[in-house]
Parts: C-alpha cells; structure tokens; sequence
C-alpha cells in the first residue's frame, strides 16, 4: 500500500494524443452505468480506516488510509508493522472501536458492514 494518494488511470483519448489511432467509422461504446438497485457498499472495493496509536506505539503520519474490502486484518497488520518499521518480533494489537479484537482471518470489509 501505498502512501499518499490513491491515482486513477482515465484509459479514455480526449484528442490529447496526435500519434493515436482510432479505426474509422467506430461506433462510441455505450455508457455503463451502476443503477439505482444497486447498494452504494456494493460498488465500493476500497473503505477508509482510521488508525490510532494508544499506549507507546509509534505515531503514524497519516491516519485516514484507503484499503481494500477483502483484505485480511492480518494483512492489515502486517502493513501497519512495515509502515513502523517495526521488529518482526514486536506484537501489535488491534482493536475495531476500542470494543474488540477482531480475529486475524477476518475481513476488514466484513468488519466495516457491521
């Protein structure tokens, strides 16, 4: 994961590009468009997750991260020790609202639906 921004890739030529080749008579393809069955949780891969440090963790930079849904909570952590820097004999403890320790086989986006 990276820090900073998350970057999207627009794969759509606006006439920016003069060496691009479009074949002649092409039909635009059609606009997709997600409906108004469908959940907006749905739609969404990645949520925000709010890290506090308690105790005499080390202070992360950033506090608001973009993850995806399916990773694990053990990924998770994994990534927040990377990010410390910290021994791979140091443990690290997570808790979902200060209420409880989630299982590390545990999807963070089956946590954030409930």
């Amino acid at each position: 994961m990276e820090e900073g921004s998350e970057k999207q890739i627009d794969s759509t030529n606006e006439g920016g590009d003069a060496n691009a080749e479009t074949p002649p008579e092409t039909a635009p393809a059609p606009v997709v468009s997600p409906t108004a069955e469908e959940p907006v949780c749905e739609t969404k891969r990645k949520i925000d997750v709010l890290l506090k440090a308690v105790g005499d963790t080390p202070i992360m930079k950033t506090k608001k991260w973009t993850i995806e849904k399916t990773r694990s909570v053990q990924g998770l952590m994994d990534f927040i020790k990377k990010y410390l820097k910290m021994d791979a004999v140091e443990q690290i403890f997570i808790y979902v609202n200060q209420s409880f320790a989630p299982s590390p086989d545990q999807e963070v986006g089956t946590l954030y639906e409930h």
